[in-house]
């Protein structure tokens, strides 16, 4: 059967009307997604799981709901939902892209995958990731690299790599990540698709990392609008996450312009170095808001890379680095260097004497400073990535990042988004800015007042009014 590829990159707001008026069907979409996957996975490898055998009799009974028979069709009823895999599902591989745990077997769904599936989207495929979701990058011993659609030679990011990748490259229309210090939108920034980094509680998570401030599910995909109708379907409180938030919050269907709303642009967000390209695609951004009414003001923003990463390491130290540590003490042949090395400077930052006080009086500083800036303005503006993108191959383990002639202490350094898991009650979309010279794409992050997630949309829908982007990665 014959797929015209273009199918496969349809919205999933335009899928869905064309479902319900039968100009499409969801057996259409899916084939066409399945065969876009088939043809490109061996470069890409954005998938650790494939269902698409089961995929494609859901998308059977998906049809049959647009036609009358049974009950009626639900919001998210036949679209494909390429799911992150360290997001479990009861009955499936748990591997969370280890050696250590490629037999694992979960027990539970996540709360984010009951919801999508209750809202009738179809789980197709799961995702690559790094090793226990640890890196900027996607690679891993179990599954190996994955590729960026746009350029193989570069990285999608991580850790929901391989969620970004499916995006760009068709294998998807809907994809769920998770963002523990910029997971959703590194990726996002890095395959020119859209990744939102909910506020803190907003979205319900799995216990015991739902109580960790630093830790987001949330939802991607290749528009602002199916951004929007993704994240509608996860939020919300959930039994089993007690900081879940209630009421939960409904993002409208259309957001209104931006006229007269105040843009603080800080490109170097401090004293991030930042990538030339990088920071034409920001401003370009910036000046199409002006251009489409917003008050935008470039501002001075009192935070240091150094004390972010510091803060960072030892709430990671305190968190991660113990529990890496302890599948390393009994499988230790098994793990991925950079899994091992950052379990091992995180708990080294961790055990130096006050560091939680200190990081903990980190934190409160950048917070406030984010909290004073937003006061004054409705959104922050800045680049989610100081480059446009890792390399694929490279696990940064020894290599160093060099941004305008300036290496870097840590490659975590050349992103710009763990600041804003810091200050985590902050909602984060990243958004497409334009391309670098290599082809890759570069992406800008807007940052919302605490739990105003409907201002950060808007200003994102604006965006991609006035600056559409490319929506097709050419493999």
């Amino acid at each position: 059967m014959t797929v015209p590829t273009d199918l496969a990159y349809l919205p999933a707001s335009e899928a869905l009307r064309r479902f319900r008026d039968r100009s499409l069907s969801p057996v259409e979409l899916m084939n066409a997604v399945i065969a876009r996957a088939e043809a490109v996975e061996s470069k890409v490898n954005a998938l650790a799981e494939r269902t698409f055998d089961e995929a494609l009799a859901a998308a059977q009974e998906a049809e049959a709901r647009y036609a009358g028979k049974g009950e009626p069709p639900r919001p998210l009823e036949g679209l494909s939902v390429a799911t992150k895999e360290e997001q479990p599902i009861a009955g499936r591989l748990a591997t969370d892209g280890s050696l250590a745990f490629a037999h694992e077997v979960a027990d539970e769904t996540h709360p984010v995958i009951e919801r999508v599936l209750a809202a009738g989207g179809i789980v197709h495929a799961r995702t690559t990731t790094p090793e226990f979701s640890c890196a900027a990058v996607t690679q891993s011993r179990l599954w190996g690299v994955t590729r960026n659609p746009w350029n193989l030679q570069y990285s999608p990011g991580g850790s929901s790599g391989g969620a970004g990748a499916a995006l760009a490259a068709g294998e998807t229309t809907l994809a769920t990540g998770s963002d523990i210090g910029g997971s959703i939108r590194i990726p996002a920034s890095s395959t020119g698709t859209v990744g939102f980094k909910p506020p803190y509680g907003r979205v319900p998570a799995m216990a015991p990392f739902n109580l960790d401030t630093y830790c987001h599910d949330g939802p991607m995909a290749r528009t602002v609008a199916d951004c929007a109708l993704l994240q509608n379907v996860i939020a919300g409180p959930h039994p089993r996450d007690g900081v879940s938030l209630r009421p939960k919050l409904v993002l409208p269907e259309r957001f209104e312009g931006v006229a007269g709303l105040r843009v603080a642009l800080s490109v170097s967000l401090g004293d991030w170095h930042v990538d030339p390209e990088v920071e034409a695609n920001t401003r370009a951004v910036a000046e199409a808001l002006r251009a489409a009414g917003a008050v935008v003001e470039e501002v001075e923003v009192a935070i240091t890379r150094a004390d972010v990463l510091k803060a960072a390491m030892i709430h990671f130290g305190a968190i991660f680095g113990p529990y890496i540590a302890s599948v390393a003490s009994e499988h230790g042949d098994k793990l991925t260097p950079y899994a091992l090395d950052f379990a091992e400077r995180a708990g080294r930052t961790a055990r130096e004497p006050g560091s939680f006080l200190e990081g903990l009086t980190v934190e409160a500083a950048v917070q406030a400073e984010i909290g004073t800036l937003l006061e004054r303005h409705d959104v922050l503006l800045c680049p989610t990535l100081a480059i446009p993108a890792y390399a694929a191959d490279d696990d940064y383990t020894s290599t160093k990042v060099v941004v305008n002639g300036v290496e870097l202490d840590d490659y975590l350094e050349a992103s710009l988004t763990t600041v804003f898991n810091i200050a985590s009650r902050c909602p984060v979309l990243s958004v497409p800015s334009g391309f670098a010279s290599t082809g890759v794409p570069t992406g800008v992050q807007i940052v919302g007042r605490t739990y105003d997630d409907t201002t950060v949309f808007r200003v994102a829908s604006a965006i991609e009014a006035v600056r559409p982007w490319a929506r097709v990665a050419v493999l």
